[in-house]
């Protein structure tokens, strides 16, 4: 029996978290050292319907039936037979796992999902194109995440960078120059749904000042946008931190976060701010590859139990 495999990449919002779900853009980009991956095996002895799902970094063995109706893994499954229009699934094995980080900002659950939708509509026979796949993924994060952006499902199931506001479609970003980012994981989970919902409740209460900041991410956005295009990305470190700043007027950060960030600035990194929803998760930093393993070293010092250099571009 021939398996069925699919990857998916991590991925990291350079700029404009938390304002993009209000209108504003953003930039997001892959991150190919990390991948979820499903690995799909007929299994002739099952009942037919019967997915038996094995993620073993995790040790978690179940069956789809036996997971709640909104669980992610099921909705990722159901979403592909539902866009396949197939009533009864045949009995299959699903293997998942994964370099991503949980609940961290880089993406994990959408490449879950994107994984899943691939590697089964794949098994399957028919295997889906990018727009459905991306679409499953964000029906699930929808579910998971209740109000999301749009950006990890579309960034992830392209796999290129993107500058994106919600509601219009994405435009792929060219990167004139390569540039090299440290991520630092903070050592906790970020609740994203918990995040973006008491945001939420803030701004409802008394809008004009989020209003203010979120305009502000906006302006970075774009100029960060101009910058990657045409200019060094040297000049992108001062907008991460200006970016980050303003976060913290959000009260999406933490104090672990905000450490790191000045850990990275101390060990001579452009610019560094949160990733993701904050409150957790990981931070990033702008340096010169030569200078990447310092700042990686002097992150872990400062209580990153782990850190990702990556070459974006």
């Amino acid at each position: 029996m021939t398996a069925i495999a699919a990857t998916a990449p991590g991925k990291i919002i350079l700029f404009g978290e938390h304002a993009v779900v209000y209108g504003r853009p953003a930039i997001a980009v892959p991150v190919n050292q990390v991948k979820a991956k499903a690995v799909v095996l007929a299994n002739p002895i099952g009942q037919p319907g019967q997915v038996d799902i094995d993620a073993p970094d995790i040790g978690f063995r179940t069956t789809m039936n036996e997971l709640p109706e909104e669980h992610p893994l099921r909705l990722a499954i159901q979403g592909v037979q539902d866009v396949l229009g197939i009533p009864h699934l045949p009995a299959f094995r699903l293997r998942l796992t994964s370099t991503i980080p949980l609940a961290s900002g880089l993406g994990s659950g959408a490449a879950i999902s994107v994984a899943i939708a691939r590697a089964v509509s794949a098994f399957l026979g028919k295997p889906l194109p990018d727009a459905d796949v991306s679409a499953i993924a964000y029906r699930v994060d929808q579910v998971y995440h209740g109000t999301p952006s749009g950006i990890d499902n579309t960034v992830i199931t392209y796999a290129q960078s993107i500058f994106f506001v919600r509601g219009r479609p994405f435009e792929y970003l060219k990167i004139n120059h390569p540039f090299t980012v440290v991520i630092g994981d903070s050592g906790m989970r970020s609740p994203t749904g918990l995040v973006v919902g008491e945001l939420r409740q803030r701004w409802q209460e008394d809008p004009q000042p989020y209003e203010a900041i979120f305009d502000q991410i906006g302006k970075i956005a774009l100029n960060a946008r101009r910058i990657l295009e045409t200019s060094q990305p040297v000049g992108l470190g001062v907008l991460m931190t200006q970016n980050h700043a303003l976060l913290q007027r959000l009260d999406v950060s933490c104090p672990e976060l905000d450490r790191l960030v000045q850990a990275a600035l101390d060990a001579g990194a452009h610019g560094a701010k949160l990733c993701g929803g904050g409150r957790g998760g990981n931070m990033i930093a702008l340096v010169d590859e030569r200078n990447a393993q310092h700042v990686a070293t002097a992150l872990r010092a400062a209580g990153a139990p782990n850190t990702i250099i990556t070459r974006i571009g």
